[in-house]
């Protein structure tokens, strides 16, 4: 059964208790990127900022690290701090559009 955190009052799970809870959507989620990146390939023309963005995420992804989920945010986020006179879309795209 679950062990209560030393650090907090969240309870600390098991891999396997996380594996059992949530491996079939996380599997069914990786399949679908899979197949999104198999359509990318098959189409023609070159990838925008947000094709660019997911693929520069995958390496983090792989990390042995707590804080990939930060880290991918950060990657896709806008580092400037200037603000801009006007906005040039009218909805958030998800990725820095000038992401390299």
């Amino acid at each position: 059964m679950s062990n209560p955190s030393s650090s907090s009052n969240t309870p600390t799970r098991t891999r396997d208790e996380v594996t059992e809870a949530h491996f079939m959507e996380a599997r069914a989620r990786l399949l679908d990127l899979a197949a999104f990146l198999d359509r990318l390939e098959r189409a023609s023309g070159s990838d925008d900022h947000r094709v660019r963005g997911l693929r520069a995420a995958l390496p983090i992804l792989l990390e042995k690290d707590p804080a990939r989920v930060a880290k991918i945010l950060n990657l896709w986020s806008d580092p400037t701090t200037a603000p801009i006179e006007k906005a040039d879309t009218k909805a958030a795209s998800g990725v820095w559009p000038k992401i390299k």
